[in-house]
């Protein structure tokens, strides 16, 4: 089976927009990859290093909603990156050859600079993240990482990266190739993009009650003032999560509602809150029951490191004979 690898930064709580654009997805990919998936410790220092405090509780959050979303650990290979210290040996020998000049040019550099410009991000973690996202990936010589078309020119640095290894030490690495997926777009409740950093998000970490609420306060389109002004679905937040959680059927139903203010924004609240609970309801059982077990979590992780420590010592045995380090 080919091999896929992608990861998700231990920076904070999963909320629907990381369900709905990476774990489901990965779900479905667990069946006919052989899937390589992480929690990106070492990532939240790049941006957060000044407060590890929450890291710990970070991880192991974000380890029980990866198995709760449906990630099985006899399909897949579930690891802790800082439990595999061949992956800084990699970045630090990929430091060696990489220009200063293409990790300056990454998109999200100067975009996350200015995205969280209260914080010093001057540092080379912050510049290095690529170089080791980039040895995340290509350690265990995955030929898949799973991304949405947007995310594609980030991956392309890890290809270049790969690339001139190989013209100096020989054919080591296989470019990482993208795995286009289509992400839907997951409105946070005040309308723009759901983010830890904005405030805004539903996670799979609240209550039932607390999803219900901020459900039911979620910005709808600003022409609807009254119950009977007209609206457009379009321009609703609402109605974008009904295209991802609801039936073909209830978005046509609610959309025609709403043109016609047949129905007000809250019995068309009503619909989305039902249609998400039916997917949260088995993830937050399943959250119960890890929670109550350590020892079957501990087990989960020390399996997958164990796997993932080996694959990546395979590699680096191939690279320190490259590089003249043997």
């Amino acid at each position: 089976m080919e091999r896929v690898l992608s990861g998700m930064q231990s920076s904070g709580r999963v909320h629907l927009g990381n369900l709905v654009g990476a774990l489901q997805n990965w779900v479905r990919l667990q069946d006919s990859y052989e899937c390589f998936y992480f929690i990106a410790d070492w990532h939240a220092l790049t941006s957060g290093y000044e407060h590890p405090e929450g890291l710990k509780e970070s991880v192991t959050d974000l380890l029980i909603n990866f198995i709760a979303a449906g990630l099985d650990p006899d399909k897949c290979t579930i690891f802790i990156q800082s439990k595999v210290l061949e992956h800084a040996e990699l970045h630090l020998l990929l430091s060696m050859i990489t220009p200063l000049g293409w990790l300056e040019r990454v998109p999200t550099y100067k975009e996350k600079q200015h995205e969280l410009r209260e914080r010093d991000l001057s540092t080379y973690g912050f510049l290095g993240y690529p170089l080791l996202q980039t040895a995340d990936i290509i350690i265990y010589r995955a030929k898949h990482v799973p991304v949405g078309i947007d995310q594609v020119p980030h991956l392309e640095i890890s290809r270049e990266i790969a690339r001139r290894f190989n013209n100096f030490y020989g054919d080591i690495f296989p470019e990482p190739e993208a795995l286009l997926t289509q992400f839907p777009k997951v409105p946070g409740v005040d309308g723009r993009k759901m983010s830890k950093s904005y405030n805004n998000a539903v996670y799979l970490s609240d209550s039932p009650q607390e999803v219900e609420h901020k459900l039911r306060t979620m910005a709808t389109d600003p022409a609807r003032v009254r119950r009977n002004d007209r609206g457009d679905p379009e321009l609703s937040p609402v109605f974008q999560l009904h295209k991802v959680f609801s039936s073909k059927e209830e978005q046509d139903e609610v959309a025609e509602g709403c043109r016609t203010a047949g129905i007000g924004c809250l019995d068309c609240k009503k619909v989305l809150i039902r249609n998400v609970f039916r997917v949260l309801e088995p993830i937050w059982d399943k959250r119960q029951q890890l929670s109550n077990d350590p020892e079957q979590l501990k087990s989960i992780v020390d399996k997958g490191t164990e796997k993932a420590r080996k694959a990546a010592q395979e590699t680096m045995v191939l690279v320190r004979r490259a590089m003249g380090l043997v």
